[in-house]
């Protein structure tokens, strides 16, 4: 397996696909998911001439399953790790859920005049901040994560199988037509992870204010979001993070769900494309 060992001694599992000397794509998964989540993303774009890399976040899939390090601080330094040694250059970071949240602190802190981050996109990504404060009354309240933190500690298998076969994909709507597969492999991908990196990942995508993050960020930046996400509602997320970014477009998808690179890979990957070549 390909791996790169962080300053802290963590082993990172990446992929790396495509032309060596091709603009790189980097993506950073959602919780509590792995690399192998942005399959369709990868096979389009390598399949359209881009280097193609993703990994997977520490205590994640086939990364190393360490007890500490589980904050937005540390994902994005891993992240970087594994950018250093490929040595990318002129990269697009693409984040998703709470890999949204690393690519905001990965480019706010490494997205300077280093030349390696050319773009990023945020898609149904967590920033600002999905907790429920006095200054943030449109986030979600503590309870919320609470519930998840106790499903992932007393039964995660069954917790992780009722999220992907309900609301990430939005299958639980009248209607809907569920694919058994994507709910299997949803549930593959999870239960490889850590159960302690998830405990402690659902503190670092619920209460980490990135705010300041989004503010830093200079270079373009796509934020697509599904106005029925059920994880990460919109009003929080997309619709604030777009008021903060310096150079920001916003897209938004009628009816589309949290998962919606899986369920509509076919209308998402296009959208990527042609901002990527812009």
């Amino acid at each position: 397996m390909s791996t790169v060992q962080t300053k802290d001694g963590v082993e990172i599992f990446y992929k790396d696909w495509g032309p060596k000397d091709a603009q790189p794509i980097m993506f950073h998964h959602g919780w509590p998911l792995s690399s192998d989540d942005w399959d369709a993303q990868m096979l389009f774009f390598v399949q359209n001439g881009y280097r193609v890399v993703a990994h997977d976040r520490r205590g994640h899939g086939r990364s190393a399953q360490v007890s500490d390090g589980h904050d937005m601080d540390h994902y994005a330094a891993d992240a970087f790790a594994v950018v250093e040694a490929l040595d990318l250059r002129n990269a697009v970071h693409i984040g998703h859920s709470t890999g949204g949240g690393e690519v905001a602190r990965y480019v706010a802190r490494h997205g300077g005049p280093t030349g390696r981050v050319a773009k990023a996109v945020l898609v149904s990504a967590v920033p600002p901040l999905m907790l429920k404060t006095d200054a943030n009354p449109e986030g979600l309240p503590m309870e919320v994560f609470d519930g998840f933190r106790k499903g992932t500690a007393e039964n995660r298998a069954q917790t992780f199988l009722d999220v992907a076969a309900g609301p990430f994909y939005g299958f639980n709507r009248e209607g809907a037509k569920v694919y058994q597969g994507v709910v299997q492999n949803w549930w593959r991908q999870g239960m490889m992870g850590s159960a302690k990196a998830h405990y402690d990942g659902i503190k670092a995508f619920s209460e980490t204010d990135q705010t300041e993050d989004l503010k830093a960020i200079s270079v373009p930046t796509l934020v697509m979001h599904g106005d029925d996400d059920q994880i990460v509602p919109i009003a929080d997320a997309a619709l604030k993070s777009i008021k903060l970014l310096k150079n920001g477009t916003l897209k938004v998808y009628k009816g589309f769900p949290h998962g919606m690179l899986t369920t509509h890979a076919d209308v998402i990957n296009p959208d990527l494309l042609a901002f990527i070549r812009a």
